[in-house]
């Protein structure tokens, strides 16, 4: 084939032009043009990209954060919104945008700034200070060296100098905080009268006419979603907790192992002699501080009483020497290597030789040993039972997860067959829609709703596995679906009830109760529109009757009353006393009257608070007005390809 083409060279391009150039006039040369161009760029900051690599990187790490944060209830078609594209995107840009300001401008870390900067990390310290050795074991697990990680972080500051100025430096002004102090603590003295609902339920009257008018008028809200029977498994640990026996010579063994853990550990508190030694030090450097430690360790093994003295002389570790070397009690696995050792094998006042640790040489002294103390069998027999029982669950968890998994796609049109070959019981429940789980009075006989598996049923992922076209349309088992490490499921739709709007008779009471609530709380309204007209028509020295005892109430302590009504409360105009206002609370209706408005008491404490959050705010909006700024000045441009990423258009964004 190969030497064919090699022999008949001329004639292959002849061949090749003929299926090449016709092609050009069916998808037009911007086709290829478009097919050999680049990663698509979504916009641009001073001319550099932001490409569509870097967005679906981004928008995948989002979503995984996602996630990991909400479990079982993270549902993509829910969270993944175009808000949410167009939020991350900006993101992008932004982050984009202001390195290139850090870069222009010659922002810079100083290393003292980086280096206080990752002491200051929880994850690196040991007892409240910085750990090098656990610094490097941090690293290490990321998959990150110190070299790679200093660098970023040191990007990473100096971009945040650039907005970092704006956001210290916003003050909001003290006419603002002035006058939001003021409405926040103002007092108003108010009296109230409620109009209730219910109270009026027995003037209203609804005929089967009204019935019929409102449900002709209204199907579309009565319409109930496609919804389905579902036939499902669930395997979890009290199924695989089902019937599982604990042996005697089970539960000593597992005591055994495990004594430390049923009582106190031993304990021993020491103190050390530490001389400094640099990791990178020289063999001279290395030589003087061994000779040193060693000359201390000699001194201190001769008369072990002057050991703390010694420490408070001669240690380099600042924080132990002022207490004469004392490290506090002392318990397994607090210590490494060399160090452990020395502490937990010496007797008491006992004085090790010179140890070293990446931090410099030690000389150590027990000086208390406080003994271990176990409990017996007995008083633990309990506590072990549970854990050597959810241990053997856990085997039979995943013995049980491999079986169902096969067992599922083995036979998939029933799940009759997964349950008996795992030992689980095939359970039925109706009323599951793509929203979520229908009322019991919707949903018919075995709602999912009442089952004690409703936030299992309810869960997004099952619901999307349910609605797939292969379980929906083709009737077929689903895969095992993990909701959580120990629960998982298997589904199968037994039935489909479309979308479809109740017959009259099965909605009529609903639809009755509904009516008499909008008509009583109608009625409310009228009567307390009525009243509010003849109590602003009163004498202001005379209190109309019906409304409760006075009540001084502040935004900052509403005294229970309802939001609408508060809000009432706070607008009405303090020029004129009394004032009034009726406000719709849920189907009540209630008058409001103004009695007095005097000043809040705030302290000092309290306008300190309330000016920092204002300033707070004032300067994320100097510093978004400046990126607007900046955005302008490095000619950002959002180009037409990302209208399509937001929109989630994977195909047209691609392409």
């Amino acid at each position: 084939m190969f030497e064919f083409i090699r022999s008949h060279r001329r004639w292959m391009q002849f061949i090749l032009l003929l299926l090449i150039v016709p092609s050009f006039f069916l998808v037009g040369i911007q086709g290829y043009e478009s097919f050999m161009r680049a990663e698509p760029e979504l916009a641009t900051v001073a001319g550099q990209p932001v490409s569509r690599a870097e967005f679906d990187q981004a928008h995948r790490n989002q979503l995984e954060q996602l996630r990991q944060r909400l479990g079982t209830q993270f549902d993509p078609a829910v969270i993944d919104t175009p808000a949410l594209r167009e939020n991350l995107l900006n993101q992008l840009i932004n982050q984009r945008l202001l390195a290139n300001v850090a870069m222009d401008n010659r922002f810079s870390v100083s290393d003292e700034t980086l280096r206080n900067t990752i002491a200051a990390i929880p994850e690196v310290q040991d007892n409240g200070r910085f750990s090098p050795e656990r610094y490097r074991q941090v690293l290490a697990a990321q998959g990150m060296s110190p070299t790679s990680f200093e660098a970023g972080l040191r990007r990473d500051l100096a971009v945040a100098r650039v907005l970092e100025p704006v956001g210290q430096s916003a003050r909001a002004p003290a006419e603002v905080v002035a006058a939001l102090e003021t409405a926040l603590t103002q007092q108003r003295t108010v009296q109230l009268r409620r109009f209730a609902a219910a109270d009026f339920r027995s003037q209203v009257n609804v005929t089967p006419a009204d019935i019929q008018s409102w449900y002709d008028a209204n199907k579309q809200q009565l319409q109930i979603p496609e919804q389905v029977q579902v036939q499902y498994l669930v395997l979890d640990e009290a199924a695989a907790t089902q019937g599982v026996q604990v042996k005697e010579e089970d539960l000593t063994a597992y005591y055994e192992q495990n004594k430390n853990r049923f009582g106190k550990p031993e304990r021993r508190r020491a103190s050390h002699i530490m001389i400094e030694l640099a990791p990178g030090a020289s063999e001279e450097a290395r030589k003087a501080a061994r000779a040193k430690a060693e000359d201390l360790a000699r001194q201190a093994a001769a008369d072990p009483a002057r050991f703390a003295d010694l420490a408070a002389k001669e240690s380099q570790d600042a924080g132990s020497a002022a207490k004469g070397g004392d490290l506090g009690w002392l318990a397994p696995g607090m210590l490494s290597g060399p160090l452990e050792k020395a502490v937990f094998g010496q007797a008491k006042d006992q004085v090790s030789g010179v140890i070293e640790s990446p931090s410099g040489l030690h000389i150590v002294k027990v000086t208390e040993i406080q003994p271990a103390a176990i409990k017996p069998l007995a008083e633990v027999k309990d506590q072990i039972t549970g854990e050597v029982r959810k241990q053997i669950a856990a085997v039979r968890f995943s013995e049980m997860a491999s079986q169902l998994n096969k067992q599922v796609y083995d036979q998939q049109d029933s799940l009759q067959p997964a349950a008996d070959a795992v030992g689980l019981k095939l359970r039925t429940a109706s009323g599951v829609t793509r929203e979520g789980l229908l009322p019991a009075d919707q949903a018919g006989p075995g709602s999912a709703a009442d089952s004690p598996d409703a936030a299992l049923l309810d869960n997004p992922r099952v619901r999307q596995v349910l609605f797939s076209p292969d379980v929906l349309r083709e009737k077929h088992n689903s895969g095992v679906i993990e909701l959580s490490p120990d629960t998982m499921l298997a589904v199968r739709v037994a039935a489909v009830q479309p979308a479809h709007v109740p017959p009259l008779e099965k909605v009529s009471d609903s639809i009755r109760a509904r009516l008499i609530d909008e008509r009583a709380a109608a009625a409310a309204k009228q009567a307390g529109e009525a009243a509010l007209a003849a109590d602003k028509a009163s004498p202001a020295t005379t209190v109309p009757e019906g409304y409760s005892a006075p009540q001084t109430v502040s935004r900052q302590d509403p005294k229970g009353l309802p939001r609408p009504v508060l809000e009432a409360a706070m607008r009405l105009p303090a020029g004129t006393l009394p004032g009034y206002a009726g406000v719709q609370s849920g189907a009540d209706y209630t008058l409001v009257r103004l009695e007095k408005v005097e000043a809040g008491k705030v302290d000092k404490a309290d306008q300190d608070s309330l000016a920092q959050q204002l300033s707070g705010a004032w300067g994320q909006a100097e510093s978004e007005a400046m990126i607007r700024m900046l955005r302008e000045q490095y000619k950002v441009e959002v180009l037409p390809a990302a209208a399509d990423v937001i929109r989630g258009d994977q195909q047209q964004a691609a392409g």
